[in-house]
């Protein structure tokens, strides 16, 4: 009896344990074969990604949307840097205009200033995957206010080359995607492309002639990983382009199908009698020219056509048009938005039934995406890297003296603000919670985009301005009050 139990207990460790059905192989996974790819393996073929992403913005309204709106909310008009540590007011003014002289020069192609790089290089970023910022260093006498320009640099223009020897390469160092590395993994230059590839003759090798190293502390990788160790930037569009794809397709397909439903096309057809020649006009007797399918008349609205003996009209059956077109496409696209992380009402405009407090809290999950890329992503990688370029420039040049270059440098970022979902309830529930101290004034100033500085300065000119122009709130009370004594005094 005791080895009969013994062997029961046995029995039952070796009887499966319960597991992930997504780790199985049964009859609802068979199919699903997952690589196992490594982050930098997993994007082979980037550059198809690339060019299909680059398609869909430029020839679908879907992918031009997703890229539009993702662009004007992380940027709006602008990051604008404050130099909040300069305490002095007067010195704080001179570097604020020294930086706004930076502005309207910083472009390397002489195109756009920094805040219209700030937007070029997002798109870039979004559509492509990735956009590398290049600093320019340039003579004294360019005539710069500081000897510096930003150049933005598309995803191409770095190759994906791997190479653990290449002419140039230091001894130890490995080039992975184009990225130089040492052999702790740290970034140390990128070797990039002179010209764009895509606008030469260039064949399928690269060269060593072909590329130029740039040193890791002139550019700026801007791209938003999505696995440790991720090396390269793939297109926020990747995950969505088949279905855009397929969506056009089907798209396309309504189109013929609805302008077939609009194609009346008659087919007269002829019974002759038996014994005559087919070749002969039995209403003439000569012998029949040309072809006998051509139309007797054209149509026109409320026409009676008379027919000849024996002919007769059939009208085609066309298909008629889909009556689940625009629920199928509003549905599809609401799946596009959702992967583009975008509101369906944001992203198509479609705000058919839906609230004002739902949509309120389909855009406050929006902006906490968009807040979390502008710290993450945009402010790091791109506006804090060229504030530091501009400031050791500056200092170059003579405009900004060594002792104050780091407070110069720590300067606090200032997105585009928000505007108010409700013109009414917003406003007065931010007074309410300054009232009740649970945050300063400051912060809810610097929340819609302002520096709260320069918007006392501005509250402290128009007070003096109305009270040098008798408009002030206390003086216009006074000049009210005296209007029934002044009455009196005339009776």
């Amino acid at each position: 009896m005791a080895r009969k139990s013994k062997h029961k207990v046995a029995t039952t460790m070796l009887q499966p344990q319960a597991r992930y059905d997504a780790a199985g192989n049964g009859r609802r996974m068979r199919g699903w074969m997952a690589p196992s790819t490594g982050p930098n393996r997993a994007v082979a073929g980037i550059q198809n990604i690339r060019n299909r992403s680059r398609d869909v913005t430029r020839n679908d309204w879907s992918g031009e949307s997703s890229i539009q709106k993702w662009t004007t909310n992380l940027i709006g008009i602008g990051i604008v840097p404050r130099f909040k540590r300069i305490q002095n007011k007067q010195r704080k003014q001179e570097l604020t205009d020294l930086w706004q002289q930076f502005v309207a020069q910083s472009d390397a192609d002489g195109i756009l200033n920094f805040y219209g790089q700030q937007t070029l290089a997002v798109r870039a970023w979004l559509e492509s995957g990735e956009v590398f910022v290049r600093r320019r260093p340039r003579r004294p006498d360019m005539e710069l206010a500081v000897p510096l320009q930003i150049q933005l640099i598309e995803a191409e223009f770095v190759p994906m080359l791997d190479a653990d020897s290449w002419p140039g390469l230091l001894p130890g160092n490995r080039i992975r995607s184009g990225i130089e590395l040492s052999v702790s993994g740290r970034r140390l230059a990128y070797w990039m492309y002179k010209s764009h590839p895509g606008d030469g003759a260039m064949g399928a090798t690269i060269d060593a002639s072909m590329l130029i190293r740039v040193p890791a502390d002139q550019v700026k990788h801007v791209f938003e990983p999505k696995r440790p160790g991720q090396l390269r930037g793939i297109s926020a569009m990747a995950s969505v382009l088949a279905r855009l794809r397929n969506i056009g397709d089907y798209d396309d397909a309504v189109l013929e199908r609805q302008k077939l439903s609009n194609l009346f096309v008659g087919f007269i057809s002829r019974s002759l009698p038996e014994g005559l020649d087919p070749d002969v006009d039995p209403l003439t007797g000569r012998p029949i020219e040309g072809t006998i399918s051509s139309p007797l008349a054209g149509l026109q609205p409320g026409m009676m056509q008379e027919l000849d003996p024996g002919e007769n009209i059939n009208w085609s059956n066309p298909p008629e048009a889909g009556t689940t077109y625009s629920d199928y496409m509003r549905t599809q696209h609401m799946g596009t938005a959702a992967a583009s992380g975008i509101p369906y009402e944001i992203f198509s405009g479609d705000i058919k039934e839906v609230s004002d407090r739902t949509l309120r809290v389909l855009i406050n999950e929006f902006r906490r995406l968009a807040e979390q890329r502008q710290w993450q992503i945009v402010i790091p990688m791109l506006c804090q890297p060229v504030i530091e370029w501009w400031a050791e420039a500056a200092v170059l040049a003579g405009k900004i003296s060594s002792n104050e270059i780091l407070d110069v440098i720590r300067v606090e970022h200032a997105p585009h603000g928000w505007q108010h979902i409700h013109p009414v309830q917003d406003p007065q529930g931010k007074k309410l919670e300054v009232d009740a101290g649970f945050r300063s004034r400051s912060s809810v100033i610097g929340e819609r985009g302002d520096d709260p500085d320069h918007v006392d300065d501005e509250r402290q000119w128009d007070m003096q301005r109305e009270q040098a122009l008798g408009l002030h709130a206390s003086q216009l009370t006074a000049q009210t009050a005296k209007k029934p004594d002044d009455k009196k005094e005339q009776k």
